[in-house]
């Protein structure tokens, strides 16, 4: 098994492609720390076990990590290279039932304008975002404001909020006018 790296715009992060299905067509999961995987993924908690991995990202075909600001690359890199390749090969499971994110829920006269911004999300900025090892994930809308959640490489890159705000929310207010603003949810 190779399994290739890439670096992102977030140079705390570094996206790992297995070259395999990682999270596939299940989204994708965010862990922001050690304490919030609680079990709910394998991978996940073998990473966290390696000293300096501070956020773990799964993504439909790659796994972001984001170092701890004491902890250099060249430290790491070798370390979840080694967990990484060990867990895939062993074949064991990537996460438990239920580890994905929840949506607010939504208001019967607001699921068509949902399900626009859904289909702009899925078509024009996940897979652009998922490029350089993140993700943007629809949380909720009401009244006129769009939340979505910055996770992997995106939740801690300086530009994330300028491509939220003057991207993403230009974007979905041109092909949506019932969008007002869009905020990021952590």
């Amino acid at each position: 098994m190779f399994i290739e790296t890439e670096g992102t715009p977030n140079p705390a992060t570094l996206k790992f492609l297995p070259g395999r299905a990682v999270m596939g067509d299940a989204g994708t999961v965010d862990f922001i720390d050690a304490d919030t995987v609680a079990g709910r993924s394998p991978l996940a908690d073998a990473l966290f076990a390696i000293p300096g991995v501070a956020r773990v990202f799964l993504g439909n075909d790659f796994v972001s990590v984001t170092k701890a600001e004491s902890t250099e690359w060249e430290d790491l890199r070798a370390q979840v290279l080694s967990t990484l390749m060990d867990h895939f090969v062993a074949g064991l499971p990537i996460v438990a039932d239920g580890a994905g994110i929840t949506e607010d829920a939504i208001a019967p006269e607001d699921v068509e304008i949902v399900t626009q911004i859904k289909e702009l999300l899925d078509t024009r900025v996940r897979p652009a975002v998922a490029g350089d090892g993140g993700d943007i994930v629809f949380r909720g809308y009401r009244n006129g404001v769009v939340r979505l959640t910055m996770q992997g490489a995106c939740s801690g890159c300086p530009s994330s909020r300028a491509t939220l705000k003057h991207g993403v929310e230009n974007m979905l207010r041109h092909y949506v006018p019932e969008v007002v603003s869009v905020e990021q949810v952590d």
